[in-house]
Parts: C-alpha cells; structure tokens; sequence
C-alpha cells in the first residue's frame, strides 16, 4: 500500500544519511582526485607523453559529468540504492586495471570511462537528491555542506595515503589498492535506498500534492532549459569545473615546476581537501543565512584574487600550501548553494536529474582543464597562461550569477506541482 500523510515512510536517522552520503563521496572523490598524483608515474611507465596522459584524465572529467544526468534519472525512478552499488563496482574495476593499460585508449578506457563514469554515478547528482528526500527542509543547506565536506575529507585522507602507499609498493599496486578500498562505500547504497519521487518523512505529501499531476522528466528538463537562472548557473558551474579539474590534476605539476620537492605535491592536495571541508561547511551555514547567487559571486571572486596573489608571490613550500589552503576553501564549496538553487527553483522531485545537468556543465569545463593544463605546459613549458585563462573565466563566473532571480517559479511549471 501507498504511503500516505498518516504513515509515512519510516526513514533512517539524520546522521546515519550524513554518515552514508558523506562516506560514499569521500571514498570515490578520494580516490579520484588524488589520480593527479599517478600522472608522472603514468607517463614513466608508458611512455605516451604529458599530453596523451592528460587526455585520458581529461575524459574522466567530461564522462563524470556525463553519466551525472542519466544517473540522477535512474535514481529518480528505481533509487539511489541500486545506481549507487553500480558506481561503487565500476570505480573499482576502472581502478585496479588502469596500471595494465599502456595505450592511450586503453588509459580512457579504464580512467576517462570506467572508473570515472562509475565515480559519476555515485557522484553528487545521486548523493546530494538523496540526501535532500532524507532530510528535513530547514536542515538541508547545513546538510550539503557536510556531505560535500566527505568528499574533501575523502581528498585530505587518500592523497597521503596515496603517496605512502606508492613509497611502499609502488604505483601500481597503490592505485589498485585504493580501487579496492572503495567498495567499502557499499553499505552506503542500502541507507540512501529509495527514489526521490517516493514521499517521505521530511516531505509530508499535503492534500493539494497528493492531487496535483507531476510532469515527466522530458518536461522538466525543459523547464530547467528555459529558465535564465539555470542557465547561468550552469555556465557559473561550468567555470568551476575548469578550476577544480586543473588544480586536480596538474597541481602536483605546478608545483614540481616551481622547484619544489615532489612531496609538496601530495601536501598540496590534501590541503586543497582539508580545507575545502572547512569551506563547505561554512557554506552550508552561509546557504541560509545569505542569498544564494551572492555567495556564489563572491567565491568565484575570491579565486581569481587568490590565483593572481599566487602568480606575484615567491615560490616556497609554504607560498604553495598557503595557495592549496585557500583554494581548498572555495575548491567545492559551490555545490551547495548551487543544489540549494536546483531545489529552490524546481523542488526535489526531479532533483537528481536537473543537478546532473549542472554537474554535465561543470565537468565540461573540468575537460578542458584537465586537457588545456597538459597542453599549455607541452606548448609553452610552464603553466602562467592556463592562470591567465582561469583568472578571466573565474571573474566572469562571479559576474554571471549576478542576474539570477532566486525567486522559484510559478506553481504550474514546479516539476510535481499542479499545472494551470
């Protein structure tokens, strides 16, 4: 029997959603951001060239944005549990094989396709729409940041014991290693079961919910399309998704090219997580306290000030992890004002797919980071103009969100309101 408003579904704890969502995140983010750390190893062993490497992360990024929109849609309909077992699997096998491969294909095959699409699938699109059905509205901002936060302690914890584990095996074998510890993200998928259209506990379904006609995902997906404040937030998105793939990927370079001990690299990068937990958790309280749109200007804006202060600076140890430091700060802490607008325009019933479609924007820009760094430093031998380019496009992002209207739309065009 259908649930109703006197028995609804019996959900699992707050925290025990946290502890799951935020868990998943931080094994398959984990992992995946600190595959930069592999990126010379790679090179070594293969042979293939900066360039060729860069490719196949580069076509992580795009596939991680790319499978974010279906996997949202499926969790939409069959839920969260059972997209979220099929991520886990698909990250490990990509994972453990990517030492076999010595081609260029077979390096997209294993990185670009498999063990990202399956890091997309148990990505945020799924975590953050089954969070938002678990939780109760008033709770939900403070909630995103922590889960968003998982997946930077995923970041801060694996980038060490990447590094310590290559010292100790070597990389191949500590990259297959860490493919394996993410499926201990499995428990995971039986806490966040369920689909997003299902009522729940924190949504109580009143008698004009209960009578109104949903509209299918094809019609939402149009409403979203033809609203401007998606639109630009998309674009804002996408401009974060060049930023966080290039400070991923060739951070660990950056800062070789500075001169610096290769150690410094893996430091980078858990700094770049550490602190990103602290800035989305800050985020996640900012979201109710501040307009969302405002929030989201103000971290592109800080981004371009921290990139220019770190081109002027001397190049020390310390000039590099204060660097890491503060981008850590804003490194994700737009995914939750940017969810927190998603629902705010179009409530949660088609939220995993319509965050997806945001997160396919941002991992389009997360390709050309990703590629562009590589390419730059083949070129030119350093990395100044991929800076250049990051400084523009983050002030653009910071200008763009200004003419968003966070007012939501009208009853009749909210994905599961009635029509007129």
């Amino acid at each position: 029997m259908s649930p109703t408003p006197s028995t609804p579904l019996r959900l699992p704890p707050v925290w025990l959603v946290l502890l799951a969502a935020a868990g998943a995140f931080a094994l398959t983010m984990g992992v995946r951001q600190s595959m930069g750390l592999f990126l010379s190893p790679l090179n070594t062993a293969t042979g293939l060239g900066l360039g060729s490497i860069s490719l196949a992360f580069a076509c992580g990024q795009l596939c991680w944005g790319l499978t974010q929109p279906f996997a949202g849609a499926m969790a939409d309909k069959v839920g969260a549990g059972r997209v979220l077992l099929l991520g886990v699997v698909l990250v490990t096998v990509g994972t453990v094989i990517t030492p076999l491969m010595s081609s260029t294909l077979g390096l997209i095959l294993a990185i670009g396709v498999l063990s990202a699409g399956g890091a997309g699938i148990a990505g945020p699109a799924v975590l953050m729409a089954a969070t938002t059905r678990l939780i109760p509205p008033e709770r939900r901002g403070l909630a995103t940041g922590v889960v968003n936060a998982g997946g930077s302690f995923g970041q801060f914890v694996m980038a060490p014991v990447a590094g310590a584990l290559s010292a100790g095996m070597g990389w191949a074998g500590a990259m297959q290693v860490m493919g394996l510890m993410v499926l201990l993200a499995l428990p995971a998928a039986y806490v966040l079961k369920g689909s997003s259209r299902a009522p729940s506990a924190s949504a109580p379904t009143s008698s004009s919910q209960a009578s109104a006609s949903p509209i299918n995902t094809r019609q939402a997906l149009g409403n979203a399309l033809a609203h401007p404040g998606f639109r630009w937030l998309s674009l804002g998105f996408f401009v974060c998704g060049f930023h966080v793939a290039l400070l991923a990927t060739h951070l660990p370079g950056v800062i070789a090219a500075c001169g610096l001990p290769a150690e410094y690299g893996g430091w980078s990068l858990a700094m770049l997580g550490l602190f990103n937990i602290v800035g989305s958790v800050l985020m996640g309280w900012a979201v109710g306290r501040w307009r969302m749109k405002s929030l989201l200007s103000a971290v592109y804006a800080a981004r371009a000030v921290a990139i220019v202060l770190f081109l002027l600076a001397p190049k020390t140890g310390a000039t590099a992890l204060i660097f890491a430091a503060v981008m850590g700060l804003t490194f994700l802490s737009t995914v939750p004002p940017t969810a927190g607008l998603v629902a705010k325009f179009f409530g949660i019933s088609h939220m995993a797919t319509l965050f997806g479609v945001v997160m396919l924007a941002h991992q389009l820009g997360g390709f050309l980071g990703a590629w562009l760094g590589g390419k730059v430093f083949e070129v030119t031998g350093a990395y100044d103009w991929i800076w250049y380019l990051d400084i523009v496009l983050a002030v653009g992002a910071a200008l763009a969100h200004r003419p968003i209207q966070e007012a939501p739309l009208p009853a009749r065009t909210v994905p599961g309101a009635a029509r007129a």
